[in-house]
């Protein structure tokens, strides 16, 4: 069967972004489990979004949150994950990722490519209420796991208190409750020393 030209760039698009199941980042699945991938935290960060979203800060329009979080580390297929506390290569991050998402996108239609590295820039530039609630979730999903492992990603990868804590801070630019959530675990963290304090 012929497949016209569109839906053929669609599927060329839909495979390619299987490959993000191939991206591994250095948090772990519960039950201290082996690390996660980049398309399994952009599901849990969809799904979560969706249960979470009365914590919004603004009114939100959930299904453009949701897209959000489940495009927005499809460029990590080219540009690899940067570990949040990795600040050497955090350097070069944005570059990469520009990179990427020019190539990845152009494979779809020219309308679809334009609309989703639209939202895509309006995640990173986190000025819209979606954006703030969508990195609010990018936030608060690694926390979450990571607290359900006894903080051991932290403790393995040697992160204070205030990195952590710099970080997590975003989170009350879209949701000042899952905010007061992440600061009482981070301090509980701290106490039990999974998170040590830098002075």
């Amino acid at each position: 069967m012929k497949v016209d030209e569109r839906l053929q760039k669609q599927i060329d698009f839909i495979l390619e972004i299987d490959k993000e199941k191939n991206i591994f980042r250095q948090t772990h699945l519960t039950n201290h489990g082996r690390n996660e991938n980049d398309s399994e935290h952009a599901w849990h960060m969809a799904v979560m979004a969706y249960l979470l979203k009365e914590y919004s800060n603004e009114e939100i329009d959930i299904g453009k949150v949701m897209i959000m979080c489940l495009l927005h580390d499809i460029v990590e297929i080219d540009a690899g994950d940067t570990y949040a506390y990795d600040e050497e290569n955090k350097k070069s991050q944005k570059a990469r990722e520009e990179t990427a998402k020019n190539r990845i996108y152009s494979i779809l239609p020219q309308d679809q490519c334009q609309e989703l590295k639209a939202l895509f820039e309006e995640f990173e530039a986190c000025q819209s209420p979606e954006a703030k609630f969508a990195r609010a979730m990018d936030n608060f999903q690694p926390l979450l796991l990571n607290n359900s492992n006894g903080g051991s990603d932290w403790t393995e990868h040697k992160v204070s208190f205030e990195k952590v804590m710099g970080r997590q801070s975003g989170t009350k630019k879209g949701s000042q409750k899952l905010f007061e959530l992440t600061n009482q675990i981070l301090n509980d963290n701290l106490e039990k020393g999974s998170l040590y304090k830098e002075n």
